[in-house]
């Protein structure tokens, strides 16, 4: 999933719709899947290789944001049945078993490995995986037979891990829940058990979490709507923030209880592929300081980062916007690779506090493919398949590739999306904190403005930028249309 979701609605044939679809043309972002590659998948599609053991009787549940099954989505990669056990629980996570479907060093393997990761863009993903596969035969829909990766985690009283069981499973979805009505019904007792007990393990589970000095980042959606040009009166662009339910941060606790467990099985095993993330320079919190500072959230020095992530309230525009900025310490996070028992020197992630590995979203990762076949392998007893070990050294890069791709593809959308929430108000004034001074030039920068929330370049001709002051500013620039990296500019008022 984006670091920072954005989506960009109405006005189809209108200037910002248009600048959006303009970038899935630019170079890097992928396009259409070759004709070796479509033809590859229709036949995988067709016969995938099916599991033995028989899990259909579990009435998973998928819990996805709408239009995840939708043509222009990126399918079901998970799906979910918890129970109680004893004085504990029992989750159960059915993952998209990907490697049913992908022949290693064929068509579709090459081209994953080329795409690494889906592309997600305001007017919808650019896959990982062809439609036939991704949303389609591979994707845990309901009320389909699947082939998935089942994996079994049974917690105690308070939601710590006691044993742990992956397998490859058939499974059977039952429905498809939307995180609205989930929470709607669990807010007012009526959910089943297995759908009302995820507010009872995504709590216990946040506990620990904050007990080891964790933090779970869900970052708002911003959706820019777009009003037809001759709509008299008004913007021609609207922002809102969509604030995560409490259901969003519980079902994201299993996806982190899954990938945690995953990380100790190949640790224990000595060959497996961890997602680290080292502790954030000082200057990446310098800069978030700034911005808090831009946006007028109160971040007393004494207070750490994770205390201030939990006095936040997303549905307050300035937290919101500040929220999606945290994003941005996560920019350092990569993917480590050992094998032979020879561990790395840093195997946590510093957000999850722990060891931690991809594994539940395959449908969108080329990195989960390994680590779930590597998961596979240790609880089984058996060694790691010879095409996961001949790919694992070439997957960090891979990977980071995907990344960088990724990054690149969500700073033009939101510049296109900040140019166009401004282009009717070029000449007016803003309040801003200035986040960035370019070394090399004193006199450019970055800023952050206050309302919109929006991060832009800032131009003064004649004296240095003061770095972490707040200023008032002038637009001197806004153009959707514009290339890179000229669509917004400011300059001190």
């Amino acid at each position: 999933m984006p670091r920072r979701p954005l989506r960009a609605t109405g006005a189809p044939e209108g200037l910002l719709r248009a600048a959006l679809a303009a970038l899935r043309t630019t170079p890097g972002v992928p396009g259409g899947f070759p004709p070796a590659v479509l033809a590859e998948a229709e036949r995988a599609a067709r016969d995938p290789a099916l599991p033995l053991h028989d899990a259909t009787d579990i009435p998973f549940f998928t819990l996805d944001p709408p239009g995840s099954a939708d043509p222009d989505g990126n399918g079901l990669d998970r799906a979910t049945h918890l129970s109680r056990r004893g004085g504990g629980y029992r989750v159960r996570c059915a993952v998209a078993d990907v490697a049913a479907f992908v022949v290693p060093s064929g068509a579709v393997d090459a081209e994953t490995h080329r795409r690494a990761s889906t592309l997600y863009l305001p007017d919808g993903p650019v896959p990982l995986y062809p439609a036939v596969l991704g949303r389609g035969a591979a994707s845990l829909l309901p009320g389909q037979t699947r082939p998935a990766v089942l994996w079994t985690v049974d917690l105690d009283a308070e939601g710590r891990t006691r044993a742990v069981d992956v397998r490859r499973a058939l499974v059977r979805s039952r429905a498809q829940l939307d995180r609205a009505g989930v929470q709607k019904e669990i807010d007012a007792g009526t959910a089943d058990e297995p759908v009302a007990l995820l507010q009872d393990v995504g709590r216990l589970r946040e506990r620990l979490e904050a007990e080891r000095g964790g933090i779970s980042l869900v970052v708002p959606e911003l959706e820019v709507v777009e009003h037809p040009a001759d709509v008299p009166g008004g913007r021609a662009y609207e922002q809102a923030y969509h604030a995560p339910l409490p259901a969003d941060r519980w079902n994201a606790q299993l996806s982190l209880l899954t990938g945690m467990a995953a990380a100790e099985l190949m640790l224990a095993h000595g060959t497996g592929v961890l997602r680290t993330l080292p502790a954030a320079p000082d200057g990446a919190v310098g800069r978030l300081r700034r911005s808090a500072h831009a946006l007028r959230v109160d971040w007393p020095h004494h207070v750490s980062y994770a205390a201030l992530l939990r006095t936040l309230d997303a549905d307050r525009p300035r937290h919101a916007a500040f929220l999606r900025e945290c994003a941005t310490l996560l920019s350092g996070a990569g993917y480590t690779v050992f094998r032979d028992g020879g561990l790395p020197a840093i195997t946590t992630h510093a957000a999850v506090a722990a060891p931690y590995a991809h594994c539940t979203a395959p449908l969108s990762r080329l990195a989960d493919r390994y680590a779930t076949e590597i998961c596979l392998a240790a609880a089984a007893g058996r060694d790691v398949p010879e095409w996961v070990l001949a790919a694992l050294d070439t997957l960090p890069e891979r990977m980071a590739e995907g990344a960088r791709r990724a990054a690149a593809v969500e700073r033009e959308c939101l510049d296109v999306v900040e140019a166009a929430l401004l282009k009717d108000r070029v000449g007016e004034l803003f309040d801003g904190c200035v986040i960035d001074v370019d070394e090399h030039r004193p006199t450019t920068g970055t800023v952050h403005v206050e309302s919109p929330a929006v991060v832009a370049r800032v131009e003064d001709g004649t004296a240095p930028l003061p770095l972490g002051e707040r200023l008032r500013l002038r637009l001197t620039r806004a153009d959707p249309s514009a290339p890179p990296p000229a669509r917004v500019r400011f300059t001190p008022a």
